[in-house]
């Protein structure tokens, strides 16, 4: 029979410093990445109080803001999540590392084994197993935590910097968007369309009267302006649904500034072809926003918004529906 004999302590030192240093390695290694946002970077509060002043100046609710602040405020609740999640994990560690100092020094699995009687080595050595397993996993999940962490930072920075850039571009371009509404407020209606100026889908009323299937709730409740938005964009393209414009709300629908083109019905998502008027709906309304003076369209959770048409298509946080994301409807809003 094979006598089982303890390590010399010399080799019992060598493995505790291993251990010590191992744990020690790993709590310097998995120093919290640096926090979200420089100092020297406006916070999201600050960047929502100069939002505020714009929209007051250029002409009511900016939403392409609105949602990429909603965006930075999402990004920024998970990084707070998942910062409690990785200082759980390396308070695990730490205490790993704790309870090596304070005890023989040892890794605790062997510890176990070393402790154990001969007839038992077989089980302490399986339990050692399990011991080494657990702690490999702490390691492991800090680690997985840690890469997270700099995941989330880094996702919370790129949805702060998409807020300031728009807030810096509306700034720049203020003068200019201001002169426009001054344009538009002292038009009331605008400029017709010159024949070569823009081509609509064909199939419309050509201007004729609008049929009575076209008008939808609060249709004639839109400004001047609006209404003849509509009805040029119904001129030009066969509709397949209502327009829907005047309902109570506190944005442009409620001031009569906005019109919903239905693509489909019941909330359902559009066919192919319905789809299809939609963006060209949606198309038209964005190339000729200036001689319209179009504020905005809002078409399959994408945005355009002719106060920063440099961003182009910008997508917008799920809403939880198909009307609610615009799936359904082309959304413009007027000056």
């Amino acid at each position: 029979m094979t006598r089982y004999s303890r390590p010399s302590s010399r080799r019992a030192r060598s493995a505790a410093s291993a251990a010590i240093g191992s744990a020690a390695a790993a709590l310097l290694l998995f120093a919290a990445p640096a926090s979200y946002a420089d100092d020297d970077e406006p916070s999201l509060d600050e960047l929502t109080a100069k939002a505020d002043k714009l929209e007051e100046e250029l002409d009511g609710e900016l939403v392409v803001y609105e949602e990429a602040k909603a965006a930075a405020d999402k990004a920024d609740e998970r990084l707070a999540k998942v910062e409690k999640a990785y200082q759980s994990a390396r308070s695990d560690v730490t205490e790993l590392a704790a309870a090596q100092y304070k005890g023989s020094g040892m890794d605790p699995a062997l510890e176990v084994v070393m402790s154990s009687s001969p007839e038992d080595t077989l089980d302490s050595a399986a339990l050692a197993g399990q011991i080494s397993h657990n702690n490999g996993e702490r390691l492991l999940s800090l680690t997985e935590s840690r890469a997270d962490l700099k995941k989330a930072a880094k996702e919370a920075d790129s949805k702060l910097d998409d807020a300031k850039e728009i807030v810096d571009e509306l700034e720049d371009k203020q003068d200019e968007i201001k002169e426009r509404i001054e344009r538009y407020e002292a038009e009331q209606v605008p400029e017709p369309a010159d024949d070569d100026s823009s081509s609509g889908g064909g199939g419309g009323t050509g201007g004729g009267p609008v049929p009575d299937r076209l008008k939808g709730w609060g249709f004639d409740g839109a400004t001047p302006r609006m209404a003849a938005i509509r009805d040029e964009i119904i001129a030009k393209f066969s509709l397949p649904y209502e327009v829907g414009c005047v309902r109570s709300s506190a944005d442009d629908h409620g001031t009569g500034q906005a019109c919903d083109f239905m693509m489909s019905a019941g909330g359902a998502m559009p066919s192919g072809g319905n789809q299809q008027i939609g963006w060209d709906v949606a198309e038209y309304a964005k190339a000729n926003a200036d001689r319209l003076g179009v504020k905005y369209v809002i078409w399959e959770q994408k945005i355009w918004d002719s106060r920063n048409p440099g961003a182009g298509w910008k997508p917008m946080e799920d809403r939880g529906s198909v009307t609610q994301n615009h799936y359904d409807h082309v959304h413009i809003s007027s000056f």
